[in-house]
């Protein structure tokens, strides 16, 4: 089974972009909203590649996580055809800080100006640096997840 296991933190600097190795543009969005199981199913468009995911109910944390590879264009239709105004625009920075990789998200259109530094862990116990650009935890507020913002 896939597990994700992720913390994010509020960006409280852009020292990020000296550090980043690479970027791509995301554009995400949300098939219908999460069910009464917290189950919630996305197609993600990144840079070249299209994917198919579906995120079970979290748990602290952490949450299953199972992403299928779909073709770029069945993936623009369905952001078109079946998310309507539940998408989400981004540009994804990758950087790697003491071991770890850590994705930082600067999101565009009606998010522009939130940016969201996110790690992913082997467990919710792993031990991490946290580095200067990472400010406040907010992987406990709902209020801060794509699938959130995607809705408001």
């Amino acid at each position: 089974m896939g597990r994700e296991t992720e913390r994010k933190f509020l960006v409280v600097n852009d020292s990020f972009l000296t550090l980043a190795e690479y970027s791509r543009v995301m554009k995400q969005g949300y098939l219908s909203g999460e069910n009464a199981e917290g189950t919630a199913f996305r197609v993600r468009i990144s840079g070249e590649e299209a994917f198919l995911t579906i995120k079970g109910k979290a748990e602290g944390i952490s949450r299953a996580e199972y992403e299928y590879r779909i073709p770029v264009a069945d993936a623009e239709s369905m952001l078109i055809e079946l998310c309507g105004t539940r998408v989400v625009e981004k540009v994804r920075y990758y950087l790697h800080y003491e071991g770890f990789l850590w994705e930082i998200d600067v999101f565009s259109g009606r998010h522009s100006g939130l940016i969201i530094a996110e790690i992913e862990l082997e467990n919710e116990n792993t031990v991490f640096a946290k580095p200067s650009f990472a400010g406040e935890e907010v992987s406990d507020k709902f209020e801060y997840s794509n699938f959130y913002l995607s809705m408001h």
